[in-house]
């Protein structure tokens, strides 16, 4: 099926954050957009005002009739759908086409210069930021993201002028090998995903055949330090990045005042005085390899210095929701124990006088039990614990696996909670005169509170 004989387009989790994109994708291409999802968000809300037509209902028979003619729809799902899924069903056996979100991000950008973030971590806010970049300056850009950008209030950015589109590739499901880079970063390779790899050498093998999907006219940018072994093709130039270190890097860091500025470094010179509009020291690193991508097609260094000031971030990534002298409340999507880390140390840069306390909801009973020891490490760099019980999101429970897992085994000196998800919202309520630093983390539904979070520390 060719997607400019396409009259209808139906998603199967049409919620997600990367199956929004396509929603929106095909909403401006004119198509009839439909799905299903399984339960409403703020971002379906947004969908449907934009003209999809949703439902939340596991229901064939709730498929509007512009998706029944499997000569002209074409399907696209979630590797999160169950099998069995009776909408599922329904569209196998009348014989629609049925393609992954990947499948179809990849037949979407064949032919344009595919900017591509990889990584454990880093990904959403490296391609956001990346996005920015490009799209401010003469360059420009399209971008398919995995988190809301809040330049653009949106996680698509359309353009009518440059053949380069900022994806960030997922690696969940091998996702990203189906796309073929013009350009591709790898900011982390901690092993994730085991209920899908098995084994961290087989998720560095992935990473491995994805740098081998890079064009031979194209670059690859890659954190210094990691386990990946590219397999880049003849003519591929091949950079590293980091901090301090790396073809591309950081100097001359000064950090203070609620402020984050730095001088860039790269193969063609150095840029001074490089300022974070979100200032965390995570977001060094990730300014760091952005700027290099973006710098590779072409962005000027003033047009640089100027996006990189205007960055305003992604929704759920070191997301600041009160930033006051004596008290600051912050989300962020982080699930993975090295992303925990990284979160911590950077509010202990920003915050190193303050009580920093944390609410963490682990996300999956295979990445808990895989990683329980390492989520308590992580969690022990902050001073106080508060721990949920885990999201489950596209699993059934594990016999065994549950937070007391990671609880049993937070460091002694932190102070910690266990409850229900249900209780977070009364405990922030009695604790509210005691936080300095709060910070909200997960990729589960505990951010849907953080706005109640924020008036009842305001009260």
């Amino acid at each position: 099926m060719e997607l400019n004989n396409i009259k209808s387009v139906y998603f199967l989790g049409a919620g997600g954050i990367g199956m929004s994109a396509l929603v929106r994708y095909f909403l401006s291409e004119g198509k009839f957009v439909a799905g299903y999802d399984r339960s409403p968000s703020p971002l379906t809300t947004q969908l449907i005002a934009e003209g999809a037509q949703l439902h939340f209902e596991e229901a064939p028979e709730k498929i509007p009739a512009e998706c029944r003619d499997a000569s002209n729809t074409l399907i696209i799902y979630t590797p999160a759908i169950p099998q069995g899924h009776l909408e599922w069903e329904y569209f196998k056996r009348n014989g629609f086409v049925i393609k992954k979100r990947a499948e179809v991000l990849g037949i979407i950008t064949r032919g344009k210069r595919g900017v591509c973030a990889a990584g454990t971590h880093g990904k959403t806010t490296t391609s956001t930021m990346t996005a920015h970049l490009l799209h401010q300056s003469h360059v420009d850009c399209a971008a398919f993201l995995g988190g809301i950008s809040k330049n653009y209030k949106s996680n698509l950015v359309l353009s009518d002028k440059s053949d380069l589109v900022v994806i960030e590739a997922d690696e969940y499901d091998r996702s990203f090998l189906q796309l073929s880079p013009y350009i591709a970063a790898i900011t982390s390779a901690d092993p994730d995903h085991l209920d899908i790899y098995g084994n961290k050498e087989n998720y560095l093998e992935a990473f491995a055949q994805f740098t081998e999907r890079i064009r031979p006219d194209g670059y690859l940018i890659i954190h210094e330090g990691l386990e990946v072994k590219p397999r880049t093709a003849d003519g591929v130039k091949c950079y590293t990045y980091g901090r301090t270190e790396g073809d591309f890097h950081a100097t001359n860091i000064r950090i203070g005042g609620g402020t984050i500025i730095f001088d860039y470094v790269s193969p063609w010179g150095t840029i001074s005085d490089i300022e974070l509009g979100v200032p965390v020291s995570i977001n060094i690193e990730n300014g760091v390899v952005s700027m290099a991508m973006a710098q590779i097609c072409g962005a000027t260094a003033e047009e640089l210095r100027n996006g990189m000031k205007s960055f305003a971030g992604a929704d759920r990534r070191f997301d600041f929701h009160i930033k006051e002298e004596n008290l600051v409340l912050l989300s962020d999507y982080a699930h993975h124990p090295d992303e925990i880390r990284a979160c911590a140390m950077s509010m202990r840069e920003l915050y190193p006088d303050k009580k920093i306390s944390v609410i963490f909801q682990p996300h999956l009973f295979s990445r808990t039990a895989d990683f329980y020891n390492e989520f308590a490490h992580s969690l022990s760099l902050f001073d106080e614990v508060i721990l949920t019980e885990i999201y489950p999101a596209r699993e059934q429970p594990i016999a065994g696996v549950t937070s007391d897992l990671i609880y049993d085994r937070l460091a002694p000196n932190v102070e910690k909670r266990l409850c229900p998800r249900s209780e977070v919202l009364t405990i922030v309520n009695e604790k509210r005169d005691t936080f300095q630093v709060l910070v909200s983390l997960g990729a589960g539904d505990l951010e849907n509170d953080v706005p109640q979070m924020a008036r009842i520390l305001k009260c």
